[in-house]
Order: structure tokens, then C-alpha cells, then sequence
């Protein structure tokens, strides 16, 4: 086979794809913001792209410098006290801030207590991280206006529980109103309150969660900064707690001693250690450029764009699509598929049918909490004719599922692919290609 040929065979497939570069990704939760390109040309910088973990101090100071400032920022927006980068991603930033509170604990009580209180409507990596630290997850629901009522969390609370695990916004894009109560009744029964930062996109500039009460908070460096999604591969989940829980935060940490900066890692009462070397670098370097392109001001804009947007699509389609909650939502909107029962047309199928009108599906069958959940997210990167032009689809997959739902139940009908079996791609997957495979078979 020819170079040109297998060059040829590689960037067709790649056109196949569907991206934040090529179209709307109105992912709930997920946050899929387009990633500037003046980010992408930071990490590719020579000292930056070129350097190793293990270099000698003196020649990091570059690196450890922006580490350094970076730390700071987070800090600063989170209104925490201090910032651990090294957590590979959101969930593992998740699990350092449980760690932290864990052992928080023991120094204070003795015990790292049993359980962790979850609302229902909780980021939902929440419970797996409890699970995985020997936690006890413990539900509480959320009330009728989608919010946690400090009545449930005091009737819950005691010397057992170790944390309250909230997101705010939660996942259904509305604001935890009580969180100040609901934190002052989990710290006088000695707990702490940890707040998931999935959707610091909504507050930026805005409000603090330390200002609010909350003792840990994860960043996910994608949603929030701009840095590429994970996919897999390499993401970023900075935690930041309050100065109370900051000897306990991963090692090493960098501090500035005049005008240079080391690694510290003389920090006996830290979690240690949790991957190889001190965070993954070239997210911490999208995301500085991105706060230092934006400034203050520009991240509060682009909170408010983001809720401005969300609102905007809510407002465009409220008539045609359920929304689940009718309080104020904020920077994402969780629609339903009620208005569409009598037709037979699922989520799931408003799923397949925007992939014909030219749309990544937004997130479906999420949050748990409400059945037939279409979770829209636009953020602030999105131009006024591009929502305008989905909310249109959204309108017309309406119509079209009340004048010929079976033809929305065949959809998606314009991709090389069509609609696959899913319930047989999961349990019969076909991992490898061979002579006389049939991909639509």
C-alpha cells in the first residue's frame, strides 16, 4: 500500500467524525466548549512541549512558574484556599477531595466516619468515588422544585456522616438556593461539604463556592477552561479545598521562595502520591491561557453567554418541548419526551433524528431523576443563528414525530452509518474487522 493511499484512507475516516470544530455540542453536564486555537499554539511552544518532568529545578522555572500561577487563579475563582493539579481527570479529582476529607477525619475524629450524603441530583460520579473509598452513599431527594431542602440534609445528618456531596448548579441546571444552610447544618455535626464543580461554567466571575461554605471542590479543567475533553486520553481534575483541609492535598505542591519556584514535597500529612509525575502539564496550560486570554471580565461573561444561551433555546422551544422543572434554570435545560408519549417517539429516537438535522444529541437519559431526560447544553461559544437554527430542528423533530413517527424512528438515515442495534452492539461487540463483515449487519 502507497503512502498517499493509506494518508487518503486516514483523513476520510477523520471526516467522518463529528466535533466541537464542526458543529454544535449541546452535551448537559458534559460541557462541550470549543477549544481556541491560541491554546493549542501555548502547548505547542518548544520549553513547554519539550519539557520533562524530571528536569532540574532551575530549568523548570518556566513550567513551575505557571503551575504556580495557575494553582493561584483556581484558588482565587473557586474562593479557596489552596489547589492540588494533579488529579488526571474530574473523577480522580473527586476521589483526592473524598481523600482529603478522609483524611481530615482521622486527624480530627479518629475515624474516617461511614457515609456520604448524595442528592439525587448529584454529578453522577459522586457515589462511585464514595464506593471506591469504603463510603457508604446514602440518596437524599431532591423537592418538587428540583432543589435539596435543608430538611432533608439535617434529617439525614450525624456523627457517621463524613461529607455532603453536592453539584451547584445541580445537573439539572437549577441553583442549590439553600446551600449556605445546608452547609452550616453539616458542619455542626462535624462534617464537611464537599461541591462538585461540573458546572463552574455557570458561576465564573459570578459567585465562589468557598464564599458559599464548601470545604472541597474538583474542577473539570474541559468544561469549565477549554481544554480538550479526556476522550480517554489525558484530562485534568484540579481540587482546591479550604486552608483548614490544605496539608492534607496530594504532594508535591509548588511554592515560590523570592523570585524562583520548587517543587515542595515535604508535606507528611498529605494523601500522597496519585499518578506518575505533577498533573498532566499541557491542560494546565490550555486552561492558564484561557483564564489569562479572558481576565476576570471576560470569564464573567462567559458564565453569563452561557446562561444567556441556555435560556435563549428554553425560550425558543418551551411551547413544543417539556421542560422538566419550571423554576429559573441556568446554564443548561433538562427537557423531557412527555409532550411526545402518544406518538411513540422516545429520547432516544429525538436522539437519532437530530445526528439527520446535522446535530450532536445532547445528553439523554440523564439526570436519573427524570424519565425521558434530554439535557441541553449550549455554553458560551455558541453564536445566536446556531441556536436558533437547532431549536428549529428541535421544533420540526416535534412535528414530524406527531405526522410520521415512524419515520423519526428510522433515523438516522444521512450518516455512512444507520441506526445500529445497540442492545446487541453492547453485549455482541464486533472489536476487529474481517473479510465479509457487513457493517450495517
Amino acid at each position: 500500500m502507497t503512502e498517499v493511499q493509506a494518508v487518503r484512507h486516514f483523513v476520510r475516516l477523520s471526516q467522518l467524525n463529528y466535533s466541537v470544530d464542526t458543529g454544535f455540542f449541546p452535551l448537559g453536564s458534559c460541557t462541550m466548549k470549543f477549544n481556541p486555537k491560541v491554546n493549542e499554539w501555548a502547548a505547542r511552544l518548544p520549553g513547554f512541549a519539550g519539557a520533562h518532568p524530571l528536569l532540574p529545578t532551575e530549568q523548570s522555572q518556566g513550567v513551575l512558574e505557571l503551575m504556580y500561577r495557575l494553582e493561584r487563579s483556581l484558588s482565587e475563582i473557586a474562593g479557596l484556599h489552596a489547589t492540588s493539579l494533579e488529579p488526571a481527570a474530574g473523577a480522580q479529582g473527586e476521589l483526592a477531595g473524598l481523600m482529603v476529607i478522609r483524611a481530615w477525619h482521622m486527624d480530627k475524629h479518629g475515624t474516617p466516619r461511614k457515609k456520604v450524603l448524595i442528592p439525587d441530583s448529584a454529578h453522577g460520579t459522586n457515589p462511585a468515588s464514595a464506593a471506591l473509598l469504603g463510603y457508604q452513599a446514602v440518596e437524599l431527594k431532591s423537592n418538587s422544585k428540583g432543589v435539596l431542602e435543608p430538611a432533608t440534609v439535617a434529617a439525614a445528618m450525624d456523627e457517621d456522616v463524613a461529607c455532603l456531596m453536592m453539584t451547584n448548579p445541580n445537573t439539572l441546571g437549577i441553583f442549590e438556593e439553600h446551600v449556605e444552610e445546608i452547609c452550616r447544618i453539616v458542619h455542626e455535626k462535624g462534617g464537611q461539604v464537599y461541591g462538585d464543580g461540573a458546572n463552574m461554567n455557570a458561576l465564573l466571575g459570578v459567585a465562589r463556592p468557598g464564599d458559599m461554605g464548601i470545604d472541597v471542590m474538583h474542577y473539570n479543567l474541559h468544561k469549565t477552561f477549554s481544554t480538550p475533553h479526556g476522550g480517554g486520553g489525558p484530562g485534568s481534575g484540579p481540587v482546591a479545598v479550604a486552608e483548614h483541609l490544605a496539608p492534607y492535598l496530594p504532594r508535591p505542591i509548588v511554592v515560590k521562595e523570592g523570585d524562583t519556584y520548587r517543587l515542595d514535597f515535604d508535606q507528611p500529612m498529605s494523601v500522597g502520591k496519585l499518578r506518575t509525575f505533577w498533573g498532566n502539564f499541557g491542560m494546565h496550560l490550555r486552561a492558564y491561557a484561557y483564564i489569562r486570554e479572558l481576565g476576570p471580565e471576560g470569564l464573567h461573561a462567559a458564565s453569563r453567554l452561557a446562561v444567556l444561551n441556555a435560556q435563549y433555546i428554553r425560550a425558543l422551544i418551551e411551547d413544543e418541548w417539556d421542560v422538566a422543572y419550571e423554576g429559573r434554570s441556568l446554564h443548561e435545560v433538562v427537557y423531557t419526551d412527555k409532550k411526545l408519549k402518544e406518538t411513540g417517539v422516545t429520547t432516544m429516537d429525538v436522539a437519532k433524528a437530530l445526528i439527520d438535522h446535522g446535530y450532536h444529541p445532547p445528553t439523554v437519559y440523564f439526570p436519573l431523576i427524570v424519565p425521558g431526560a434530554l439535557m441541553v447544553e449550549p455554553t458560551e461559544t455558541e453564536t445566536k443563528e446556531t441556536l436558533e437554527n437547532f431549536a428549529a430542528a428541535m421544533k420540526a423533530i416535534a412535528a414530524q414525530a406527531r405526522e410520521e413517527p415512524a419515520a423519526i424512528k428510522a433515523m438516522p438515515q444521512k450518516p455512512v452509518v444507520e441506526r445500529l442495534d445497540e442492545t446487541r452492539a453492547a453485549r455482541k461487540p464486533v472489536l476487529r474487522w474481517s473479510p465479509g463483515f457487513d457493517v450495517g449487519a
